[in-house]
C-alpha cells in the first residue's frame, strides 16, 4: 500500500518560475450551483453527487423556496436545482420571481411528479430542465450540463406529456373547482349548492370540461384530470 506521504513527494511540480494554479482559478471554471430541497436527506445527496464532480461545485443551499430566491440573488449561480413543490414559495413561484430579476437565469426542477400539469407549469414560467427525483445520477449530471450551455432538457417520456398538456385548453378556475367536487363523489345538484351556481351551470361546465380534455363521461374527466396533476385526492 503506498503510504500517503510518498503519494504527495512524488506530486509533479510546475518548473521553476511557473506558477501553479490557483484555488479561485480552479473554482472560476466550474459550474457553481444554487439547489433547494425541503427534505435534508435529499438536500444533502444531490449536494453531495455534484460536489464530487471537477466541474461542478454547489455554492448555496435553500430548505424552501422563499431562501432560494433569496440565496440566488446573493450568489448569483449558473444553474439552480429546485425542488417543486416546497414551503413557503413552490418551484414554480421562485422560478417566476428569480426570471423577472434576470429572464435568462438558468433553473432546472427536480420532483417526484410527472403530471402533465406540473410539467407545464414549470417550462411555462421558464424551466430549462425537469427531472424526475428518480432518475439516475449520470441522468442529472447530463442534464446540468445541458442547462448550462443553454440547451432544454426534459426526458422524451416527459416531453409527450408536456405536448398533451398544451394540446389542450386550460381550464378555468370554476371547471377545476367543479372537477375537485366531482371527484369527491358529488352530484351536480350538490356541487351547485356547494358553489352557489344552478343545476344548469353546473352541466354546462361539465360539459366545457369534457370538450377540453377529450373525454366524454365523469369517470374519464377525473381519471383524465388527475393525470394533469389539476385535481389530487
Amino acid at each position: 500500500m503506498i503510504k500517503p506521504s510518498k503519494v504527495r513527494k512524488s506530486a509533479a511540480k510546475p518548473p521553476l518560475g511557473v506558477k501553479g494554479p490557483r484555488k479561485e482559478d480552479l473554482s472560476a471554471n466550474k459550474i457553481r450551483l444554487l439547489v433547494a430541497d425541503d427534505h435534508p436527506t435529499v438536500l444533502a445527496g444531490l449536494v453531495a453527487i455534484i460536489d464530487m464532480m471537477p466541474d461542478m461545485m454547489v455554492v448555496a443551499e435553500a430548505s424552501n423556496g422563499f431562501e432560494a430566491v433569496e440565496l440566488w440573488h446573493k450568489h448569483k449561480p449558473d444553474v439552480s436545482l429546485l425542488d417543486l413543490r416546497m414551503p413557503k414559495m413552490d418551484g414554480v413561484g421562485a422560478i417566476e420571481e428569480i426570471h423577472r430579476h434576470d429572464s435568462l437565469a438558468r433553473i432546472i426542477i427536480l420532483t417526484t411528479y410527472d403530471t402533465d400539469n406540473e410539467i407545464y407549469r414549470a417550462v411555462k414560467a421558464g424551466a430549462k430542465g425537469f427531472l424526475l427525483k428518480d432518475a439516475r445520477r449520470e441522468e442529472l449530471l447530463e442534464c446540468i450540463r445541458k442547462v448550462h450551455c443553454n440547451e432544454l432538457c426534459i426526458p422524451q417520456a416527459l416531453m409527450q406529456k408536456l405536448a398533451a398538456a398544451m394540446s389542450g385548453e386550460p381550464l378555468t378556475t370554476r371547471e377545476i373547482s367543479v372537477l375537485s367536487l366531482l371527484a369527491r363523489g358529488m352530484s351536480n345538484k350538490e356541487i351547485g349548492a356547494k358553489l352557489f351556481i344552478s343545476e344548469t351551470t353546473v352541466k354546462g361546465h361539465l360539459q366545457h370540461i369534457y370538450t377540453k380534455l377529450h373525454v366524454l363521461s365523469r369517470t374519464e374527466a377525473i381519471a383524465a384530470a388527475s393525470r394533469r396533476g389539476l385535481i389530487s385526492f
